[in-house]
């Protein structure tokens, strides 16, 4: 286990409206892991959707978690800056041979799972022959990169300590995952573990529905010859019907609760993180 002093935590939120609790405790509890055993605490906003992400949210997250009493240490990595070292990575991955071109849509790849839309994906493009592929490339058409799962996986035994237990994990049920999509230079998947291991993250802490996509992350750092950090998963908040906090699903607002007369205790307290 890594010395206390050596904690590195991170609260990495998406710019694509204003925190809400979730978001609050999920940073609290990152900070205080931090704070409580004399490590350090980052920021990062993860803005690679481009399509989805405003960037007047950035310093508005800013604002909400200093209101709170969280402060971070260092700048703030924000992902829109770093796209060469996300290419850098693809390539590394394309040089190895586990990556391919797939030039599905989404509609044609719901067409063709045999278990629905959320079954992983059905290998489509996997045997394309690659001079066809690399000449469709060139002629510009639309496609993702995708991580080719049975190269990838073949020889590792893969696992990651969770809260202190080491734990096995698979990533084969995910099927080929997208690392590149048509409209984002590089997936979740990619960018966080790289940002992790740029920023030097030793604890991961994240809500628990997350925990099972850590299979693919300790992959990737596994094929990179990453750093290897430990995880704390969460519990999520959850509304009067049992739906967990989002942000399409109308979450309050930490700033409308601060426009409300509330107190940095109260909302943290509210967050499920009382003083």
């Amino acid at each position: 286990m890594m010395a206390a002093t050596g904690i590195v935590t991170r609260f990495a939120p998406s710019p694509t409206g204003y925190l809400h609790l979730g978001h609050a405790l999920s940073a609290l509890l990152a900070w205080r892991a931090a704070r409580e055993a004399g490590g350090r605490f980052l920021l990062r906003i993860e803005d690679i959707d481009l399509a989805r992400c405003r960037r007047e949210f950035a310093p508005a997250i800013e604002e909400d978690l200093a209101w709170l009493g969280i402060d971070w240490d260092g700048p703030v990595r924000v992902q829109s800056e770093h796209f060469a070292e996300y290419a850098a990575t693809l390539d590394a991955l394309r040089g190895q041979r586990l990556l391919y071109p797939c030039f599905c849509t989404r509609a044609e790849i719901a067409a063709a799972a045999p278990h629905g839309p959320e079954a992983p994906y059905p290998a489509t493009c996997k045997h394309l022959d690659p001079h066809a592929a690399a000449d469709r490339i060139a002629a510009g058409t639309a496609h993702a990169w995708r991580l080719h799962m049975d190269r990838a996986t073949a020889g590792r035994a893969l696992s990651f300590c969770e809260h202190g237990q080491r734990r096995a994990c698979d990533p084969m049920p995910f099927g080929d995952v997208v690392l590149a999509r048509k409209d984002t230079p590089a997936s979740y998947h990619l960018c966080v573990t790289l940002d992790d291991t740029a920023q030097g993250v030793t604890l991961v802490t994240r809500g628990e529905d997350l925990l099972p996509v850590t299979a693919i992350h300790r992959l990737l750092q596994d094929l990179m010859g990453w750093p290897e950090p430990a995880y704390a998963h969460h519990r999520l908040l959850v509304d009067a019907g049992g739906q967990r906090l989002a942000k399409r699903e109308g979450a309050p607002a930490i700033r409308a609760l601060r426009e409300a007369g509330l107190s940095p205790k109260s909302v943290r307290t509210r967050a499920g993180m009382p003083d």
